[in-house]
């Protein structure tokens, strides 16, 4: 792994004594299209407040031919070690330093990355530096507070197109010379680089004409839906500079799909890249369409929150990406047009799924959390950085009032326009605006970890009628292992009373909201009016809590729960049955049987679809082994009853049809996914599709009825990055210890694929199906692990050492095991982290596999 781990006291120690003005970065990729490395030539003036002293500039390269600082050259010998080159003797005032290295491409999506596309064997190239790898291609200072301008040259091969966050110039020569940047940081600088297709368009607003782009291979341009792109990227830049108050900062906007990207997307200044499995070859449902909307609106709300004004250092990550979620789901819900008002329903479904996870694991963290260091911040982009964040957003925006919360962001805009800022500016900001004091609430939101608990306490007289009601918040113990104390919050919440209607449907009929605090909150509004049939905490999902229901709307719901007229009360209802599953509340059969009771019912196709994953999970590991099977039969058996009864051509038609191939286990069921591969059987309605084709056929290698023929025959017919992806998961699922032992040694034994491929073939290795002969690999696992993160790239460590855990091997045997090499390893604190959060999935499993071992006995 490379590099100096950069500390938070010598980041805030270069910044005392530099201040950086420019960057002048020369890169020579002509010879791009054989890969190895390229020429980097950086030139930086940076002044130093302090005479005679030293510092250091960061770079990742395997050669540095010259480093001259101010004139005299320096014997990159003696200066450049591991990532750093010392700079001694720095003058006070102006100084130039000029460095010349070798960069390395890399095929592991950090740094330069080289794709090449096996369509037209073409390379193509795009940078990702978040969090500390631009220094993996010009020297640089890399940390967010050191902001300057940059202007970069390039050199490309023939017939290529280079983009960068300033707009395309025209090439002299194959040469292309952009115009400096505003000031920004290192990490948000790009490059894309290659033969990429684009269509082009304009923002037009209030005089102001900001030019549009999106980009990507020539492979992939048949599928790209430019227009709904563009409708999308419009909606978000009227309603953000609307609610900002604030122009557009840059002077273009591309986004640009590439390959292989490790993340969603990233936010570079004007020059976004985006995974290019946003453009959609096969069919898929609309939450697909709706996720692709989010990342776009995401990652232009940080053209402000975190281009424009960036934080100060890592600890306040997790603002710069609550926010840019916070406002990308509040403008799909708002914006005129949107095609997703429901997205606060997807939110609940499934980012407060996620963080209601994260912040139940030993590794769980204050919201602000204590960065120390890169390794700190790199495991960091987790489930309380991005969905408790904008979990806690939204709650502040109840807290304080939409309109003050707006306001106080122009202000913030305003104020830190291309500088850098901490937490207590915004928030500063904000009690200026709304007149509320959020010292207390800072504190108890954003420095404790953990999560509360609310429930109803209701009592009524003989009639039906409410006599008392009050919300108890409990604040359970943390997760051993996890710093802090629990604590009790503020919470700014709505309560839904719901009653069935005549026609069997589940109707609010009133709602009331106020502030809950401390143990318990008396709701004396409720006193005199008739109890409902359902009382919903947290309706609306103001608040970040665990909701229960008491035991008579708990019953109503159980019966009831596809019935509620409205998308979100339901998912609420939906997640809180799942977070009861998942602490042991809830037996996994009878989780199975809710889903089953009620799915049909359930109109949001991106809850039906978080529905089966979590069905599927809940059998596969929180089912008592015994009763897999049965559970497993009873399930596949209802997927194809839906697929066969779905509306031909539907979205729940298609997510059934993948339900269906993810768990077919008997002879016909097989028969059938061969049959509708080969066409001798059709389902009306449903295309079977490049995409979904390799969803039987990964199945299928997965239950030993295809091998090599079969498997490089479906390669044959797609012959593309994604298809060699598809090919690499279904060999490795296949069913044999020869095909386990050659993914294996693909993977651990070798440095060698790609990051895209690494990650299908662990998808492939990793059968629920195969406990057993995935066994011997547990011992393995802890053998390798240490050496295989010693000697990778963090990305690729990271895959490593999560997707190959054991985690299907559900056994104390597993836990101890874990125990162990945590206690004789001496792993890092990133490693440690990445471990304990899989050995607490193991410990979780055990438990609720206890509670569903008990229900059968009930």
């Amino acid at each position: 792994m490379p590099g100096t781990n950069l500390t938070r006291e010598e980041a805030q120690q270069r910044a005392e004594l530099l201040t950086v003005d420019s960057y002048e970065i020369d890169l020579d990729l002509s010879g791009a299209q054989g890969g190895g490395t390229y020429r980097s030539v950086t030139t930086v003036r940076f002044d130093v407040a302090r005479g005679g002293t030293e510092s250091f500039i960061d770079l990742v390269a395997p050669t540095v031919h010259e480093v001259v600082l101010n004139g005299d050259p320096l014997d990159p010998a003696e200066v450049f070690k591991d990532s750093r080159i010392a700079l001694p003797g720095l003058l006070e005032g102006p100084n130039v330093l000029r460095v010349v290295a070798d960069c390395a491409y890399t095929n592991t999506g950090e740094g330069l990355h080289r794709f090449v596309d096996p369509v037209d064997e073409q390379a193509y190239l795009y940078t990702q530096f978040e969090v500390p790898d631009a220094r993996r291609v010009f020297a640089s200072f890399e940390q967010p507070d050191l902001k300057a301008t940059f202007k970069f040259t390039v050199k490309a091969p023939e017939g290529w197109t280079v983009i960068s966050n300033s707009p395309a110039p025209e090439p002299k020569d194959n040469v292309w010379s952009f115009e400096p940047t505003p000031r920004i940081s290192t990490y948000i600088t790009a490059l894309i680089a290659g033969p990429y297709h684009s269509v082009h368009s304009v923002y037009e607003k209030d005089g102001r004409s900001v030019p549009l782009g999106i980009y990507c291979r020539p492979s992939l341009a048949e599928f790209l839906d430019a227009d709904a792109i563009f409708e999308v990227t419009r909606q978000g830049f009227d309603w953000f500079q609307e609610k900002f108050d604030y122009a557009y900062p840059f002077k273009k906007y591309d986004q640009l799909f590439v390959p292989e990207f490790n993340a969603g997307a990233m936010e570079n200044a004007g020059a976004v890249t985006i995974r290019d499995q946003y453009v959609f070859r096969s069919k898929v449902t609309d939450a697909a369409y709706e996720v692709r909307a989010e990342t776009i609106l995401h990652e232009l709300a940080h053209m402000w929150f975190g281009d424009l004004v960036t934080m100060e250092w890592w600890n306040d990550l997790w603002l710069n990406e609550s926010f840019a979620t916070y406002t990308s789901i509040a403008c799909q819900a708002a914006a005129p047009g949107s095609r997703w008002p429901h997205s606060w329903t997807t939110f609940a479904n499934s980012m407060k799924t996620w963080a209601y996870r994260q912040d139940q694991l030993p590794s769980t963290h204050p919201i602000m959390a204590d960065i120390r260091d890169l390794d700190d911040v790199l495991v960091n982009f987790d489930g309380i950085t991005y969905a408790k964040g904008a979990s806690v957003l939204k709650q502040l925006v109840a807290y304080v009032g939409e309109d003050e919360f707006f306001k106080g962001v122009q202000a913030y805009f305003k104020r830190h326009a291309f500088g850098n800022t901490r937490l207590s500016d915004l928030l500063g900001a904000l009690e200026e605006t709304s007149g509320r004091d959020l010292k207390t609430w800072s504190k108890k939101w954003l420095e404790t970890a953990g999560i509360n608990i609310l429930r109803p306490e209701v009592e009524t007289d003989a009639d039906g009628v409410i006599t008392s009601f009050a919300v108890r918040q409990e604040a359970p113990a943390l997760p051993a292992g996890a710093k802090g104390e629990p604590v009790l919050r503020p919470h700014r919440i709505a309560i839904g009373l719901y009653d069935l209607s005549d026609a069997g449907k589940l109707v609010r009929t009133d709602r009331i909201e106020l502030d809950v605090d401390g143990e318990l909150t008396a709701v004396p509004q409720l006193t005199g009016k008739r109890r409902p049939a359902v009382v919903l905490l947290n309706d609306d999902d103001l608040s970040y809590a665990k909701v229960r229901l008491d035991e008579r709307s708990l019953a109503v719901v159980t019966e009831h729960l596809g019935d509620f007229t409205e998308s979100l009360p339901r998912a609420l209802c939906w997640a809180s049955a799942w977070d009861m599953t998942r602490d042991a509340e809830l037996a996994a059969r009878d989780y199975l049987s809710l889903v089953l009771s009620g799915i049909g019912k359930e109109s949001d196709i991106g809850v039906v679809q978080s529905l089966h994953r979590q069905v599927k999970l809940a059998i596969d590991l929180y089912a008592d082994p015994s009763a897999r099977e049965a559970l497993l039969t009873r399930w596949t058996d209802a997927t194809l009853a839906h697929l066969r009864a779905a509306e031909a051509g539907s979205d729940h038609q298609l997510a059934w049809a993948r339900a269906f191939a993810a768990t077919a286990r008997t002879p016909e069921q097989l028969d059938l996914l061969e049959a509708l591969l080969d066409g001798a059987q059709t389902i009306e309605g449903l295309a079977v599709d490049t995409e979904l084709r390799w969803a039987f056929v990964e199945r299928l290698a997965a239950v030993g009825r295809y091998d090599e023929t079969e498997i490089a025959a479906e390669y044959e017919r797609d012959r593309t990055a994604a298809g060699e992806r598809h090919a690499a998961t279904a060999r490795a699922a296949r069913p044999t210890p020869e095909a386990k032992a050659e993914a294996w040694a693909s993977v651990v034994d070798s440095d060698k694929l790609p990051n895209a491929v690494q990650e299908a073939v662990i998808s492939g290795f990793v059968q629920t199906d195969q406990r057993e002969l995935l066994a011997p690999y547990t011992e393995r696992y802890f053998e390798v692990l240490k050496d295989v993160w010693a000697s990778r790239s963090h990305e690729m460590a990271q895959q490593i050492a999560v997707g190959l855990y054991p985690a299907v091997q559900v056994s104390e045997d597993t836990l101890a095991r874990t125990d162990t090499w945590l206690s004789t390893a001496e792993p890092n604190a990133a490693l440690r982290r990445l471990v304990s959060e899989s050995r607490a999935g193991i410990e979780r499993a055990l438990k609720a596999q206890a509670a569903d071992a008990a229900a059968t006995t009930h």
